[in-house]
């Protein structure tokens, strides 16, 4: 398990560094203050490898670079096993080389390591089947350090050259490998089915996630294309599904394939499968529902619990929604689980880990330190109340042009406020002791 992260004169800030629980890490602010960015370093953490190093498709992931060449740029971390203490590494960034220095080996990670990227990709670290050796100082590669899939990869399948001489799958990709799996139903189409069930919500049985028969797409088409039953059809080819459904849709089969795969390779090596399992997820709501951002972390960690039998399962989470903020206030747990913040203060970003606290309700979210919204309304609404407010305190000098008197600012508030909205009582009230008096 990653157990911490330091960074000096690299990101967004001189300085940042985070003390992770056990369980639940989840990171929030704003656009731009280095969500992803923490996520990227953990996995390089975790990996020792950058993303774009792997897969020069990716969009992002890119080797991270000092702030200033001309001073001293390290990223430190700290990780942990059940089977032995904490392990501290420390890697120094080589201007000439353009390359972050340290400990040459394998990771120490022990761990699966899972990555889900903003757009659609995924990432994925075996310690069963990514590793390397060192001969003296320098670092011999026997097999691919990491899976890096861009979106359209996890969906068609990911080949790789090998000595530049040939291509070799990875992955057969989820449309081929989920169709294979129904044809033969066996367990990996049973750990599909009961992954997308535990991923949907369970309101009620119309939004649940099942498997349909598989289909063509057209008579050019040879594929036979896996479908989703629906509350309107009982059959919809998953590339025609939305956005979110083929969100959590690849949720349940790249978790599902790690494991498969993982456990492949530990029966071929000999070797026990992984106890520890690490999910990075960025902006976890993408795409999602209200309904579905109320149950998709919890979710998540226990389909990871479920799959990867006795697993430790830790979770780094970068997300922009009060309502997943509002759907941990029932099971957080300040022994086992963190909330970070990214702000800007006098043009600095800082990273502090905030005190928990229950908001009761996604508004209060809103309002929190943690988004920093004045008001859980629209921007014009937001300014018709607080010139209302202005007005009933007697703030005249303070009021804004357009709204300057009470018969204006009255007819704003009825353009831009619904009939039942709770500020009508005190504005209604305050005009009428201004008429008595």
């Amino acid at each position: 398990m990653l157990k911490h992260l330091k960074m000096s004169n690299v990101g967004p800030s001189p300085k940042m560094e985070m003390e992770l629980a056990p369980r639940l890490n989840l990171i929030a602010g704003d656009n731009g203050l280095g969500k992803s960015f923490l996520l990227d370093l953990a996995w390089w953490a975790l990996t020792r490898r950058w993303l774009r190093e792997v897969n020069t498709k990716m969009l992002s992931g890119y080797p991270v670079k000092p702030r200033n060449t001309k001073e001293k740029a390290t990223l430190e971390f700290s990780l942990s096993a059940k089977t032995k203490s904490a392990v501290r590494y420390e890697s120094t960034y080589n201007p000439r080389d353009e390359a972050w220095a340290g400990k040459a080996g394998r990771p120490w990670n022990l761990g699966l390591v899972i990555y889900a990227h903003s757009d659609g990709g995924f990432s994925v670290w075996d310690p069963a089947r990514n590793y390397w050796k060192k001969k003296g100082n320098v670092d011999v590669q026997e097999r691919l350090p990491a899976y890096v899939f861009t979106a359209s990869e996890v969906w068609d399948g990911l080949w790789v050259d090998e000595d530049g001489q040939r291509r070799t799958p990875i992955c057969n990709g989820l449309l081929y490998d989920w169709a294979s799996w129904i044809r033969e139903k066996g367990k990996e189409a049973d750990a599909m089915e009961r992954a997308l069930r535990q991923l949907s919500p369970p309101t009620d049985d119309s939004s649940q996630l099942r498997p349909g028969p598989l289909m063509r797409l057209s008579v050019n088409d040879a594929r036979d294309i896996p479908s989703i039953q629906t509350s309107y059809a009982d059959a919809v080819p998953i590339l025609h599904a939305s956005s979110g459904i083929r969100r959590v849709v690849a949720f349940a089969y790249m978790m599902t394939w790690t494991w498969k795969e993982h456990r492949l390779a530990a029966e071929q090596l000999g070797e026990e499968a992984t106890t520890q399992v690490t999910l990075l997820v960025d902006e976890v709501e993408s795409h999602l529902h209200p309904r579905w951002q109320r149950v998709i972390l919890r979710s998540l960690m226990e389909l990871a619990a479920v799959l990867h039998h006795q697993a430790q399962v830790q979770l780094l989470v970068a997300t922009h929604s009060p309502m997943v903020m509002a759907s941990v206030e029932s099971w957080f747990d300040e022994e086992q689980d963190a909330l970070f913040h990214l702000k800007l203060r006098e043009r600095q970003v800082l990273l502090e880990q905030m005190p928990w606290s229950k908001q009761g309700d996604v508004v209060n979210w809103l309002v929190s330190d943690l988004f920093g919204l004045e008001q859980g309304r629209s921007l014009e609404a937001e300014k018709a109340i607080e010139a209302a407010e202005a007005w009933m305190r007697g703030e005249r000098s303070a009021l804004p042009n357009g709204l300057d008197s009470q018969d204006t600012i009255h007819q704003e508030l009825l353009r831009v406020l619904a009939g039942h909205d709770h500020f009508w009582p005190r504005w209604i009230v305050s005009t009428q002791k201004g008429r008595l008096t």
